[in-house]
């Protein structure tokens, strides 16, 4: 049962297309859609699975390095360019690096409880092609802490994580936790070639496991990881509406296309300071921790689950700080399935991060949308059967490494 003083729904769930490499219609010298595009393209997605679109209180805009990718500030001023009623509305913009999107639904949370609006449209958005990699490994870099960025690899936040899989190589051994990163890799792809707006959706590799097991080249890249391990540079943009009980009927939203929002938990890391295991995702562990807590709840009672898989070592770290298997457990019950959408705990069912795409600002939203889709029974071709006992979707969203963290529970309808 839900600790929150009243109830509170995810409703109305939309993502856009993750443009960028991979996908068949990116097109590297030709011209693309702008960050306008996809934040009205996401937004009128949402409403237009509501009857009374007027009924939306305020706005919440996410995203993380708009003045660098796209020189552009002030993310609240494209709320009201959604929608005529939105003109003079409220709204807000929310930053917290790869997080910005879990921050965003939890702004919306926090606003339905506080009895200032019962309908709040969340949209999250990034364009991160508008530069060459060398330059967007360096705005990236501004998710950590940035004044370590000369001490760092010329690729920082990939290098962030590939320090991460070397610490794991020596502590539970190199062949187990390299193999677990390659069935990761597999899994995103196997799921993300049935989400046709997944980035890598035309994804043609016949032997997945055996790309993701290609051994790291550390003159061109990292030292423990390869670019199978990755997340890829995307353009798309998410969109979710919070609602109170009373919100959901002003919108005129069934509660059976609605999921409720049972549980709740944020934690945050001091970004200056180095943290002292890379082998736990202790933030992350703790905001799930907070979230189960809220919702009184465990990891048993969960019937899905999004990962934030920036890269396939925090994939596996994120199935261990949510509690599905103990510590050093993650890579064995990876490769084993148990996280593919027929496992014990389907996990990143339209691809994740790695699959579908990383749109920065945008992906915590997207993943919210991604529980709220499978908890509806909206899926389409990447639906999953649910276990009835366990009726219940997590969400760890996380910014920088294991800095910022937002972990939320929604609950399927009766």
């Amino acid at each position: 049962m839900s600790s929150f003083r009243k109830p509170i729904y995810a409703t109305a769930g939309y993502y856009t297309l993750s443009l960028g490499q991979g996908r068949k219609e990116f097109k590297p010298k030709g011209k693309r859609p702008g960050m306008e595009h996809y934040i009205k393209e996401a937004g009128e997605g949402a409403l237009a699975q509501v009857a009374n679109p007027e009924a939306i209180d305020e706005g919440v805009i996410t995203n993380f390095m708009m003045e660098r990718y796209n020189r552009q500030g002030n993310r609240p001023g494209f709320f009201p360019m959604i929608h005529p009623s939105f003109r003079y509305k409220p709204s807000t913009g929310v930053e917290g690096a790869c997080d910005s999107g879990g921050l965003g639904v939890a702004v919306a949370l926090k606003s339905i409880l506080s009895d200032l609006s019962d309908a709040v449209l969340v949209v999250g958005v990034e364009v991160m092609t508008t530069v060459k990699a060398v330059y967007g490994a360096d705005y990236l870099a501004g998710a950590g802490y940035y004044k370590d960025r000369k001490h760092g690899h010329a690729h920082f936040f990939p290098g962030q994580f590939s320090d991460r899989a070397g610490v794991c190589f020596e502590k539970f051994g190199h062949n187990k936790f390299k193999e677990g990163m390659a069935s990761w890799y597999a899994q995103a792809i196997e799921h993300a070639r049935m989400n046709p707006k997944a980035q890598e959706y035309h994804n043609t590799i016949k032997d997945l496991f055996a790309a993701g097991m290609t051994p790291p080249n550390p003159k061109v890249f990292c030292d423990n990881i390869s670019v199978f391990d990755c997340s890829k540079v995307s353009d798309a943009a998410a969109a979710l509406i919070i609602a109170s009980e009373e919100g959901l009927k002003k919108l005129g939203v069934d509660k059976k296309d609605a999921v409720e929002i049972i549980g709740y938990g944020q934690a945050e890391e001091d970004i200056t300071d180095p943290q002292p295991d890379k082998t736990k995702m202790v933030t992350s562990q703790r905001a799930a921790s907070l979230a189960y807590k809220s919702a009184g709840l465990a990891p048993k009672d969960i019937g899905v689950f999004e990962a934030h898989d920036c890269f396939t070592p925090a994939g596996l770290l994120m199935v261990e700080a949510a509690g599905f298997v103990g510590y050093g457990e993650a890579a064995d019950f990876v490769k084993e399935g148990k996280t593919k959408r027929d496992g014990e705990i389907p996990t990143n069912t339209g691809g994740g991060l790695v699959g579908y795409g990383h749109p920065v600002g945008a992906s915590g939203v997207r993943q919210a949308v991604d529980v709220y889709l499978q908890l509806a029974g909206k899926s389409g071709d990447y639906q999953v059967e649910l276990d009835p006992n366990r009726p219940n979707g997590l969400f760890i969203s996380m910014g920088g490494n294991d800095i910022t963290v937002v972990s939320m529970i929604f609950k399927k309808p009766e």
